[in-house]
């Protein structure tokens, strides 16, 4: 009995690499579902942290810019092929603007431009978020249901451990150690996968929030000055 412990307990035996290959179809199932989970999330994290600084240095530089300009239509057209989040928000604002205002003279509906001019930045603001909080979706949905998943895992170790038990009337460590340390196995995976989903997911949504109420100050910013030329058509 000794002998039989020692084996089933060795270190070997043991490894990440030897519990995946000893656990039976269902508990490989899981283990391998999990970890191609924790890749999409580590794939996702780290595409989502270049595209949202970019994004945040890019508007950054493009409002300092804009707030230096005194000739908006010439400030447009040197940047209109800028692609940041505040740079979008500009184009829309301004399409708006020149759409309400082309050929009008005199007769312009300044309380309806004023309010297209709004609708139209709020929706370019809206636009801009969405892009950049394509596929955090997946960080959240990850990160709730990966645990569940896991622990699906050990229920189905624990149950085999105890069929284990039931086969060999045996109930020493040496019968139920494998089974309990793959369920625990897919326990770990499931966790590895869920707790940075849930971080990341967290600061990437605290990131955003700030980006959408700096887009909306600028948008606001900019709805004013429009409104002051309107003043003056």
């Amino acid at each position: 009995m000794n002998e039989m412990l020692s084996l089933s307990t060795d270190p070997a035996t043991m490894s990440p690499v030897a519990l995946f290959l000893q656990a039976d179809l269902v508990v490989k199932g899981v283990m391998v579902l999990l970890l191609l989970a924790s890749i999409w999330t580590w794939a996702i994290i780290i595409a989502s942290s270049v595209r949202i600084g970019r994004a945040a240095k890019g508007s950054d530089s493009f409002e300092r810019a804009f707030w230096k300009a005194e000739d908006v239509e010439g400030f447009a057209r040197e940047h209109r092929e800028n692609e940041v989040p505040s740079a979008k928000v500009f184009a829309a604002g301004l399409a708006e603007w020149r759409q309400s205002t082309k050929g009008r003279g005199g007769k312009i509906d300044r309380d309806g431009t004023r309010a297209r001019l709004s609708t139209a930045l709020g929706a370019g603001v809206a636009a801009e978020i969405d892009k950049l909080a394509e596929r955090l979706n997946w960080l959240a949905t990850i990160g709730s249901v990966a645990p569940f998943v896991g622990l699906f895992g050990t229920v189905w170790g624990i149950m085999r451990s105890f069929t284990g038990i039931a086969a060999a009337q045996n109930t020493s460590l040496a019968v139920v150690a494998p089974g309990i340390a793959e369920a625990l196995f897919a326990t770990a995976l499931g966790l590895f996968a869920a707790i940075p989903a849930v971080v990341a997911y967290n600061r990437f949504s605290h990131r955003l929030n700030r980006i959408e109420a700096r887009l909306g100050r600028f948008a606001d910013g900019f709805h004013a000055t429009l409104s002051r030329e309107l003043d003056g058509l």
